[in-house]
C-alpha cells in the first residue's frame, strides 16, 4: 500500500539522489521511444505467454502441452510498467544514472516528479473528462494513488514470484498482473501523448 510513509521515503531518496547527482534532469529524454517499445513488447509478451498458458489448443499447436507460463505474464507484466514509467520519466529529461536498484529509483521518481507535483491527477481528470465521466476530484487523486500502488505491488510481486516462489505462480496472480499493467500503462500513455 502507499501510505505517507512510502511517499516521504521516496521524496528523501530522489532529493539525496539529486544531490549526489545520480539522478539528474535534462532538456529533452532521448530514449522514449525505446522504453515505449519495450513497454508495449513486454505487454505482448504477458498476453502470448497467458494465452498459451490458458488454451490447450495453442499449447497443442506448439508442442508444449504442459506448458505454464503465469510466472512470466507476472514478470512480463510488470516489466511493460516498468518500461512506461521509465518513458514517462525520459519524456521530461529525468534521467537516472546509478547502480543502485534502478527499480525502486523509477517508483520514487514517479511518485516525486508526478504523484507530489499532481501531473498525474490532472491528467486522470483530463482522462475522465474527455470520456465524459463527471468525477469528483477526490476519486481522481484516488485513482492515481491506486496507479502508483499497482506499479508498487507488481514490482513486490515480481520480486516474491522470481526469488521466492520459484516456478509456482497462481494463473489469478497473472491474470491481476495483466489488467494492472494494461490500466498503468493506458494512464501513463495518455500523460504521454499530451
Amino acid at each position: 500500500m502507499l501510505d505517507e510513509k512510502k511517499i516521504k521515503e521516496s521524496k528523501k531518496r530522489v532529493e539525496d539522489l539529486l544531490h549526489k547527482g545520480d539522478l539528474i534532469r535534462e532538456k529533452e529524454g532521448r530514449f522514449v521511444e525505446f522504453f515505449l517499445k519495450n513497454s508495449t513488447n513486454s505487454f505482448d509478451s504477458a498476453r502470448l505467454l497467458f494465452k498459451v498458458s490458458t488454451n490447450q489448443e495453442l499449447r497443442k499447436a506448439t508442442g508444449f502441452l504442459n506448458f505454464n507460463g503465469f510466472l512470466w505474464v507476472i514478470n512480463a507484466c510488470y516489466y511493460s510498467m516498468f518500461y512506461m514509467a521509465r518513458a514517462l520519466l525520459e519524456s521530461q529529461g529525468i534521467k537516472i544514472k546509478t547502480d543502485y536498484s534502478v527499480h525502486i529509483i523509477t517508483f520514487d521518481a514517479l511518485i516525486y516528479y508526478f504523484h507530489l507535483t499532481g501531473k498525474i491527477e490532472k491528467s486522470v481528470i483530463e482522462e475522465l473528462q474527455e470520456a465524459g465521466e463527471e468525477v469528483a476530484e477526490t476519486l481522481s487523486k484516488e485513482k492515481a494513488k491506486i496507479l502508483l500502488e499497482d506499479y508498487y505491488n507488481e514490482r513486490d510481486k515480481r520480486s516474491r514470484f522470481t526469488y521466492e516462489m520459484g516456478e509456482i505462480a497462481l494463473q489469478n496472480k497473472a491474470s491481476t498482473s495483466m489488467a494492472r499493467a494494461k490500466r498503468f500503462n493506458e494512464a501513463l500513455r495518455l500523460i504521454l501523448d499530451k
